[in-house]
């Protein structure tokens, strides 16, 4: 692989077809990747009974570490919490990205999940407060602009300084929220080709920003001074 070794690689091989999902999670092991971020079931949704057997299935054909991917609003299915009890009883599933926006939800997997799984925030402007609920960190959109400004913030989470870490959640709340301002990852693309990164467009169904999105977005990056900072 290009990266070799140097970072880990988390590859997406959710599907809602279990089979799909299996044959995606063994070519990922195949060809060396380091874990799994595995969604819901998607359109035909299923059953919680289903998510558990489902889950299982793809955990019991691969020796890697699954990060389960919850986001009700674009699949229509929400892992609740006594699911994730009985799922975390697999040895391979570890974590989860948890953007069904619910902090609730997340006191709730908390409770009785404890330290055998691992919480991530989906949403960036939620991280903060999944963190003080002892989620570890976020799975980030906002990090593909401004990685080291979201480490900051994760790091000051985990050292326990929350006072510090609200204070740079709310500088850069505006940006976090521009960059869903249409329909992820439309606004990200936009900006990292903004930078001049030259990501292309989004494939179809997605469609470039409209006239006044792009610039919206441009105006905010250039609020925060980042319209320079990849120049070479």
């Amino acid at each position: 692989m290009l990266i070799n070794g140097r970072i880990p690689v988390i590859a997406g091989t959710g599907s809602n077809d279990t089979s799909t999902a299996v044959m995606l999670s063994k070519a990922a092991q195949k060809y060396g990747i380091d874990a799994l971020l595995t969604v819901t079931p998607y359109y035909n949704k299923t059953s919680q009974a289903g998510l558990i057997k489902h889950f299982n299935v793809i955990a019991d054909s691969v020796d890697l570490p699954l990060i389960l991917y919850n986001v009700p609003s674009r699949t229509g299915c929400n892992i609740q919490a006594k699911t994730y009890a009985e799922l975390c009883k697999h040895p391979n599933i570890v974590a989860a990205k948890e953007a069904s926006g619910d902090i609730s939800q997340v006191a709730l997997i908390r409770s009785l999940c404890g330290d055998k799984l691992d919480i991530y925030s989906g949403n960036d402007d939620q991280t903060v407060p999944f963190m003080s609920l002892g989620a570890l960190g976020v799975i980030s959109v906002f990090a593909n602009i401004c990685p080291e400004e979201m480490h900051n913030i994760c790091q000051l989470c985990l050292d326990n300084d929350f006072a510090e870490a609200q204070k740079l959640h709310f500088h850069y709340l505006e940006l976090m929220n521009i960059l869903f301002s249409d329909v992820n990852p439309i606004p990200v693309k936009t900006a990292m080709n903004l930078f001049g990164f030259e990501a292309g467009e989004c494939r179809l169904p997605l469609v470039p920003m409209s006239t006044a999105g792009y610039h919206n977005l441009k105006d905010c990056l250039a609020k925060y001074d980042l319209l320079n900072k990849y120049s070479k």
